[in-house]
C-alpha cells in the first residue's frame, strides 16, 4: 500500500509539473512591441455609470465635458487616433435607405432632436438631426452642445474613406442576422488588404453571419467570448484552443486575466498564434457592462512589457501614456 501511495504521489507530481512547464509565463517567448489601443467610440463624453441599464440614456448623465468632442463623430475619430488610437470603435445601424449610420443609440430621443427607433429612419432624414441636443450634465438646466451637432452623424462609408489605413472595431447593435448580411455585402466591397484593418463584434445571430460570408474578418459575439473564456479556462491549460478562441477578438477583463493559464506571454502566443487579438478591459463586476482602462492605476497593473490590446474610453489619457 505504501509503494501505491508512493507511485500516486509521484505521478501527481510529475504531472502537475507538466501542467507547470505547459503554462507558465516565465518560459514562454515575450514578443516585443507596444500595446495596441482602441478607443471606444473615438474620443467622447463620460458619463455616470452607476446602474447602467441597455435603455439608459447616457447623454443625461454625462459628466462635466472637459472637451467638445461627440461620440461616433468624424471628428471625434479624428481626435481619438491623433491621441495615440491604433484602432476607434464605432457603432452602426442600418438606415431604410440603404447606408450604416454611425451612431450608439438604438433609438433616437436620449442624443438628438429626433424620435423613434434609428434602424426605422433614412440615413438622409438623419443627417438633419442634432446629435449633440441631448447631452446635459446638470439634469437637463443647461444643454452645452444642443445646436452644435447638426449633421454631424456619419455614415460607415465616411468613416472608412475619410481613414482609408486606420483600423476600426464595428459593432452592430442588433441581433437581426438580415444586418450581417447587410454589413458583409460592405465589407466584401472592400480590397482584401482593407478587411485587414477591420473587426466587428456584436449579437449572436448577425455575427454567425459574417463569420460566415466574411471568413477573414476577425469577429466576436457574446456567445464567442464566451465559449473562449469557459472553455480555455476549462481546458486551456493542455494548449489546446477551444474554436471560439480561432480567428476572433476576445476581451479580457483585467481582474479575470492573471487566472488565466499562462498569462501573460504563453496565453498571448497562442492566442496570436491562432489569429486571435486580445484587448484587456477594465474589471468584470458581474453586470453587462465593462468599463475600459481608463486610468493610471489599472494601467499599471498590466504585466510589464504587455504588447497587446488595450480597450479605453480614454484614449486621450492613456494615448499619452503608451504611445
Amino acid at each position: 500500500m505504501g509503494r501505491k501511495l508512493f507511485y500516486c504521489a509521484g505521478a501527481i507530481a510529475l504531472a502537475a509539473a507538466g501542467i507547470y512547464l505547459n503554462n507558465t509565463s516565465l518560459l514562454a517567448e515575450h514578443r516585443p512591441g507596444k500595446p495596441v489601443l482602441l478607443a471606444h467610440r473615438g474620443i467622447a463624453q463620460r458619463f455616470d455609470e452607476t446602474d447602467l441599464k441597455n435603455d439608459t440614456c447616457t447623454a443625461a448623465r454625462m459628466l462635466t465635458p472637459k472637451h467638445d468632442y461627440l461620440e461616433n463623430t468624424i471628428r471625434s475619430m479624428q481626435a481619438g487616433f491623433a491621441a495615440g488610437a491604433d484602432i476607434v470603435e464605432i457603432d452602426v445601424h442600418p438606415t431604410t435607405d440603404g447606408a450604416f449610420a454611425v451612431f450608439h443609440d438604438w433609438t433616437l430621443d436620449c442624443r438628438t432632436d429626433g424620435h423613434g427607433v434609428t434602424r426605422e429612419h433614412s440615413m438622409a432624414d438623419m443627417r438633419k438631426l442634432d446629435i449633440g441636443y441631448g447631452y446635459t450634465a446638470d439634469g437637463g438646466k443647461t444643454f452645452p452642445f444642443r445646436g452644435r451637432g447638426v449633421g454631424m452623424m456619419p455614415t460607415l462609408a465616411e468613416a472608412l474613406s475619410t481613414f482609408p489605413d486606420r483600423r476600426f472595431l464595428i459593432n452592430v447593435k442588433s441581433r437581426d442576422p438580415s444586418e450581417g448580411e447587410k454589413l458583409a455585402a460592405v465589407l466584401n466591397g472592400l480590397p482584401a488588404t482593407r478587411r485587414a484593418d477591420i473587426i466587428v463584434y456584436g449579437g449572436d445571430e448577425p455575427i454567425d453571419v459574417i463569420r460566415r460570408l466574411v471568413p477573414e474578418i476577425k469577429t466576436a459575439s457574446r456567445k464567442s467570448l464566451k465559449g473562449c473564456l469557459t472553455g480555455y479556462i476549462g481546458y486551456g491549460w493542455t494548449g489546446v484552443l477551444p474554436d471560439a478562441c480561432k480567428h476572433a477578438m476576445m476581451l479580457v477583463p483585467i481582474n479575470i486575466a492573471p487566472w488565466l493559464w499562462g498569462w501573460p506571454d504563453r496565453f498571448l502566443n497562442r492566442m496570436q498564434n491562432a489569429g486571435t487579438e486580445v484587448f484587456v478591459l477594465g474589471p468584470y463586476r458581474g453586470s453587462d457592462f465593462s468599463t475600459g482602462i481608463d486610468d493610471p492605476a489599472l494601467l499599471a497593473r498590466l504585466p510589464a512589457n504587455y504588447a497587446a490590446g488595450i480597450w479605453t474610453n480614454e484614449i486621450e489619457a492613456i494615448g499619452s501614456r503608451e504611445k
